[in-house]
């Protein structure tokens, strides 16, 4: 039995010799909440349009629960639900009208329609004609359709698009239930790292159909290079015995700016200067934002 819910071997789609996705390996352990990055147009969607057997892969292999899904496709998709783009609905019917349209089509039990609306907090609103929802109120009855049929697995795609800060809060916390609460694993797109890092344990980036990272959002964080600022008595005399100590710096202002320290060699540096009768006013840690580190990865320019 493999370890991934998906896993992929050098996928690729090319169109009229251009390759839109180039030789993705992607890994996805069960209950992992995994964050597909990229700037608009980078491969995303098309790359979750091969997982859901959409369009087909110039070349290269899936596999979902560990079956590929070339001669699994039906068993796959009944264990996987999904939301690509924005959601369809019939505006002039209510929620549980649009659900029981869609369950009729897949089966299962019309006890199913409460739970999910239930789990998307639409309840109360489930009465309504859909055409009076708000967009946040669409995109969660857009997830609640893609788990009318008890799914393992969630695909969204870019599912915070467009919406309001409020909105894009339910939807965040609505995702980070899911393996917690159901045991399903989502993978969920967004060009928005500040989203995903709220939300994903793991990651994966891609950029211009290829994937240039793949790991646990920690290992992102820890390529943020981190220096140290500080702001001490007489700086020009205080930068001398820091480059005394055999470390890198210059000042900026009224502070000196070192590069990368260790605890303990910012620990000794703060007591030999307080010993040569500095003051140290301020120490401050500064990092690459996550954001930096994603442009860098992604290309200056690349976003659309």
């Amino acid at each position: 039995m493999s370890a991934f819910v998906i896993q992929t071997k050098n996928l690729t789609k090319t169109y009229k010799k251009q390759a839109a996705v180039k030789n993705v390996n992607l890994e996805i352990q069960k209950g992992d909440i995994y964050g597909f990055l990229g700037p608009n147009g980078a491969g995303k969607t098309t790359t979750i349009r091969m997982l859901l057997g959409l369009i087909q892969p110039t070349r290269g292999s899936i596999e979902l629960f560990g079956k590929e899904l070339k001669k699994n496709k039906m068993d796959i998709l009944r264990r996987t639900g999904s939301l690509v783009e924005y959601p369809s609905y019939y505006g002039h019917l209510s929620a549980v009208e649009n659900l029981e349209a869609i369950r009729r089509i897949t089966g299962g039990p019309v006890a199913r329609i409460a739970e999910v609306l239930d789990i998307v907090q639409l309840t109360k609103d489930a009465k309504r004609a859909v055409k009076g929802y708000s967009l946040g109120m669409k995109q969660r009855l857009g997830i609640a359709a893609a788990l009318l049929n008890n799914p393992e697995l969630l695909i969204l795609d870019e599912p915070t698009n467009g919406l309001d800060p409020s909105g894009i809060q339910e939807i965040r916390e609505l995702i980070k239930n899911m393996p917690r609460q159901f045991g399903i694993t989502v993978l969920v797109s967004s060009h928005l790292l500040s989203e995903v890092e709220q939300m994903a344990e793991k990651v994966g980036i891609i950029r211009e159909g290829e994937l240039v990272f793949q790991g646990r959002m920690e290992e992102l964080v820890s390529k943020a290079s981190s220096g140290f600022r500080l702001a001490v008595s007489e700086p020009e005399e205080a930068m001398g015995r820091v480059l005394d100590m055999g470390l890198d710096g210059r000042i900026k202002g009224q502070l000196l700016e070192l590069g990368p320290l260790t605890d303990a060699q910012i620990a000794k540096l703060v007591r030999h200067l307080v010993e040569q009768q500095h003051d140290i006013y301020r120490v401050e840690e500064k990092r690459k934002s996550l954001e930096d580190i994603f442009m860098q990865m992604v290309g200056e320019g690349s976003a659309s």
